[in-house]
């Protein structure tokens, strides 16, 4: 079961770095909705390799290809099956790590789990399994769309450079004008900056990205051990080079007195319940409250540099590791689609369990 993520509506992944393809199953899907294949395509657009001079070199197209579950344009309420070609492998990049241990990579753990390992990009444990999750959670973003939900994340720190407002006093329909995807011009070119010169110097940034999902119902989520925020931090942490996930205030909030940090509520002109403010991320007791629900997702640097670092081997020897192949000198800006996707894929079940609950 860690292949797949979700309960009513289940993704199950396949699939190697340098496999001849990935791909998945997405179970549960409801039958009778129409795809827009375009907005598949641009959601993994997004997110391929090679589309920027921040990001890795590898080129791949990254075009779904839908096997079932889909007829005339419609879902059929079936297993909607998908495969995504590997079309721009250069395992031979990867000869010299056939026993040689990559510092904080999954090389040496997966030989002490399995004792056998795919060591060409990484095999299973490279974030090309994440084209896996935003094909399918652009599936559900559309669902989530025509119910009114919208999801929407973005860049909020790069290294040290970090945005400092509020969601709300930002412009976040101007994500995608430059290449970070950050909402705000005059950070968005001191992060390209930085990058760069990480790049140039072999190294690698970690950062921030921040998700905001709008116009959410209120009673999503599943106490005791399925609280929503909990299912949105299991998705998260299982991206690759996540270390750390925070709702709401997080941890800015322990710095508080309760009477500031409580959400009061209150009522408008017309009498509608609301809140005083939102610390709680639109989530109280692992239910959705109506607001929106807000969270940022902290990402490492790149574990793999294009410098020499000492390491081991599987015979564990000393060993000069030298820096080869196409990577990212920050996974941020290519990370934000995959975190909409997951919150997609999160939100969507939860929707299906909310409307089972209310037959």
């Amino acid at each position: 079961m860690s292949n797949t993520l979700g309960t009513l509506l289940r993704l199950t992944t396949f699939g190697e770095s340098h496999g001849d393809m990935i791909g998945g199953i997405l179970d549960g899907f409801p039958a009778g909705f129409e795809v827009d294949f375009d907005a598949i395509q641009h959601e993994m657009n997004r997110r391929k390799p090679g589309q920027s001079k921040l990001t890795t070199q590898r080129k791949e197209a990254d075009e779904v290809k839908f096997l079932s579950g889909i007829f005339e344009g419609k879902t059929t309420g079936t297993p909607i099956g998908f495969q995504i070609a590997n079309s721009n492998s250069k395992s031979a990049d990867y000869d010299h790590l056939a026993t040689a241990y990559r510092p904080s990579h999954a090389d040496y753990t997966y030989d002490e789990k399995y004792g056998h390992r795919d060591f060409r990009g990484g095999g299973r444990s490279s974030a090309r399994e994440t084209a896996n999750w935003v094909a399918a959670g652009a599936l559900c973003k559309q669902w989530l769309l025509s119910k009114g939900i919208r999801i929407q994340a973005f860049t909020k720190q790069i290294g040290v450079i970090s945005l400092e407002e509020s969601y709300k006093n930002l412009d976040l329909q101007s994500v995608e004008n430059n290449l970070v995807r950050c909402p705000h011009s005059e950070k968005a070119a001191e992060m390209e900056a930085a990058i760069l010169a990480a790049r140039k110097a072999g190294d690698t940034l970690g950062g921030i990205v921040s998700c905001v999902v709008s116009n959410v119902p209120t009673g999503l989520g599943e106490p005791i051990f399925n609280k929503l925020h909990a299912a949105l931090g299991h998705a998260m942490l299982s991206i690759n080079a996540v270390k750390g996930f925070e709702y709401g205030s997080g941890f800015e909030g322990v710095s508080q007195f309760g009477s500031q940090q409580n959400d009061l509520f209150q009522l408008d002109e017309n009498k509608n319940l609301e809140f005083s403010q939102n610390n709680s991320g639109g989530i109280q007791g692992g239910i959705s409250n109506g607001n929106d629900i807000y969270f940022n997702v902290a990402f490492k640097p790149v574990a793999t540099l294009l410098q020499d670092q000492p390491s081991v081997n599987a015979d564990l020897e000393e060993i000069t590791l030298q820096g080869k192949g196409r990577h990212d000198p920050c996974v941020v800006p290519r990370a934000v689609p995959i975190v909409e996707a997951l919150a997609a894929l999160v939100l969507m079940d939860f929707g299906l369990l909310s409307k089972r609950h209310s037959q």
